[in-house]
């Protein structure tokens, strides 16, 4: 059951210094960055969470109570509607104006055929209106992006620009040693979650049995100054914006993907716990 003060907790924070602190820009960071160190991307992880329908995919009808423990309390992270999806319900529970934005990714569009498909949310804080996205597999940004901005935004170590693209915009990232490459489209006005039925019909169409969970998949979890990314035996790690990719072998990857999975042990103080 979805309870706002274990969340915090899940997250290493202090609730009373978090609702002390109000919807400030400096705890939108650290709520962002703590939940993307927290709790994994997990390709596999998602299909623990119950069903109501019976579907594979569940999306619009998501019960975030049942979503909450598998997710969240036992750590096993999910997918973009399931992280995002709680991630906005903590956000208006602390006292953000905050919604549902869609977006498009490249290897998405290709499997789905729909337009909306990746979930991802904006925030207004500090006087500005930031997309936040801790339901990416990566590599992404782990503190918030102003959005719209023209100019580029550097998060640790990382670029990234919005380039306009028809009446959308396409989020660009290059990082401290590589090209620019497109993480994915935004369309930056708020939707519904009805508007996401296309894709779940899709999904549920193209997967009609949940993956194999011993089999290979797409797990991520962000570090201090980075990412840790596995997609089936291709390993990417991002720190300080230095990107290292190499191949792993079939008796290396399970291993590999036990640490992505395996529950966070909060690295912060008792200090920092008590931010901000």
């Amino acid at each position: 059951m979805y309870d706002t003060d274990t969340y915090l907790r899940c997250l290493g924070l202090g609730s009373e210094p978090v609702h002390r602190a109000g919807p400030s820009l400096n705890t939108l960071v650290m709520l962002h960055e703590r939940h993307m160190r927290a709790l994994p991307f997990s390709s596999t992880g998602s299909f623990a969470v119950p069903r109501r329908d019976g579907a594979v995919v569940e999306v619009v009808d998501l019960d975030l109570d049942a979503a909450f423990d598998p997710v969240v309390v036992a750590g096993g992270g999910g997918g973009c509607v399931h992280l995002n999806r709680l991630f906005l319900r903590l956000l208006r529970d602390l006292g953000f104006e905050a919604g549902l934005l869609a977006g498009t990714t490249l290897e998405g569009a290709e499997a789905y055929g729909v337009e909306i498909e990746h979930m991802l949310l904006y925030v207004r804080a500090g006087g500005d209106t930031w997309l936040a996205d801790v339901g990416y597999a990566g590599p992404s940004f782990l503190a918030p992006l102003r959005l719209g901005e023209t100019g580029e935004q550097v998060r640790h170590g990382c670029r990234y620009r919005f380039e306009p693209d028809g009446d959308g915009l396409v989020l660009r990232r290059r990082p401290r040693l590589g090209r620019w490459n497109t993480v994915y489209r935004v369309s930056p006005e708020p939707r519904e979650l009805p508007e996401w039925r296309p894709f779940e019909k899709a999904a549920n169409a193209l997967l009609t049995v949940p993956p194999d969970p011993d089999g290979p998949g797409l797990w991520s979890r962000a570090t201090d100054d980075g990412q840790t990314i596995l997609k089936g035996l291709r390993l990417l790690t991002v720190r300080g914006g230095i990107e290292k990719t190499r191949t792993l072998t079939d008796e290396e990857w399970p291993a590999v993907r036990d640490r992505i999975l395996a529950p966070a042990v909060p690295p912060w103080t008792e200090q920092e716990r008590h931010a901000p």
